[in-house]
């Protein structure tokens, strides 16, 4: 039943020591995928005071250690990291990659007498609704895009006030189901020494106020917009706290507003269900509701280890649905085959588009040209539109 409530939602920026794990980590794969599409990845990033170390399971091409030791400082390097505490150019950088294990090898390969199968078991979620133009929830939306338009001022000198490290919170009032005004916004960026709190809120709010329409930001309260907190923010990043891959999963989904199955994606190669059936349902989840048979809509599958086809198809709109939602979980597998095959080939997912999924969200993208976000891609309403 839609009612008035409060919901609240996070974000992080590519600086957070978790997100510049995500980043590295994903840029393995497409290190791996840009050599050979049908590598095998595994990848998990720590990251502390100058140091990273890499662990994991590849199987694919043989890529130079220190090739992939560049890599990652290139990675450091674009994210913006130049402080005594983490360096691109001096930290410590250490990678304990090695062969995937056979028995894994030998459930997800296909062969002459099985389709290839899953990576592993596990449930996913994919979820939509009608919030914003993207089909996104509005709070998580708002979010990442306080910090993606504070993250482009930093790298392009209009605000060279902020550091790589940040946090955003947007709290939403919803009237009857539907974000009606922003009641609270939290910013935490780390910053140059020597400025004020009050300084960096000044060069924070503009950011803030252009991310979210008028409409629903005009009556927020200056007592309820917080810039760092604390008063201080100048040692952050992994010298602050430490980080590891796969610690911001619902900063990576939709900030809570829908389940989540518990597996992370970056460092993952599309074999990994974790990450392909997640884009998948996402996939799916928004191309029911652009086709307005339903305005919010959960999509769960679930599979098993080396077996291809997932054991189960769920469909949930909650009571927003104007067709049968029986009618929608029998149609999906008639629209998408949901095999891991049959994702990747029909998503083109073995191709090395992970690494912008690292920061800002796995979802609500825009798709490009170069092959990237191709799940937001909304090619099967007509279908779903001339099915009913």
């Amino acid at each position: 039943m839609k009612r008035d409530y409060l919901f609240t939602s996070e974000s992080v920026s590519e600086g957070h020591p978790d997100k510049v794990c995500d980043r590295i980590s994903d840029m393995v794969v497409d290190t791996y995928l840009s050599k050979d599409p049908l590598s095998r990845v595994a990848c998990e990033t720590l990251t502390t005071t100058n140091r990273v170390v890499l662990a994991g399971e590849v199987r694919g091409p043989s890529i130079n250690k220190d090739d992939l030791i560049f890599q990652v400082r290139e990675s450091i390097k674009d994210i913006g990291y130049e402080q005594h505490g983490f360096h691109w150019e001096n930290c410590n950088i250490e990678s304990y990659l090695h062969e995937q294990s056979k028995d894994i090898a030998m459930g997800v390969d296909s062969g002459s007498n099985k389709d290839e199968g899953a990576g592993d078991q596990g449930i996913m979620f994919g979820y939509a609704c009608t919030d914003t133009d993207n089909f996104m929830p509005a709070p998580i939306h708002y979010s990442h895009q306080i910090l993606l338009k504070m993250a482009e001022a930093r790298k392009n000198g209009t605000k060279n006030i902020f550091e790589p490290d940040s946090k955003s919170q947007v709290t939403m009032l919803y009237k009857d189901g539907k974000p009606s005004r922003v009641t609270s916004v939290v910013v935490s960026t780390q910053h140059k020494e020597g400025f004020s709190p009050n300084q960096i809120k000044e060069a924070v709010r503009p950011i803030v106020y252009d991310c979210i329409p008028e409409n629903l930001i005009q009556d927020l309260n200056d007592d309820e917009f917080y810039v760092n907190p604390t008063g201080n923010f100048v040692i952050g990043g992994p010298d602050g706290d430490s980080g590891l891959t796969g610690r911001k999963i619902i900063v990576d989904t939709y900030g809570g507003a829908a389940p989540h199955g518990g597996g992370a994606f970056s460092g993952k190669d599309p074999t990994k269900v974790d990450r392909s059936a997640a884009y998948a349902a996402r996939y799916l989840a928004k191309n029911i509701v652009a086709a307005e048979l339903a305005e919010e809509c959960v999509i769960q599958l679930s599979y098993v280890i080396g077996v291809s086809k997932p054991l189960s198809i769920y469909v949930n709109t909650n009571g927003t649905n104007k067709v049968d939602e029986i009618m929608i979980e029998n149609l999906i597998p008639e629209l998408f085959d949901l095999s891991p095959r049959g994702i990747r080939e029909h998503l083109k997912l073995s191709n090395p588009i992970y690494v912008p999924t690292s920061a800002y969200g796995h979802f609500g993208r825009t798709p490009t040209e170069q092959g990237h976000f191709t799940w937001e891609k909304t090619d099967l309403v007509n279908s779903f539109k001339s099915a009913f």
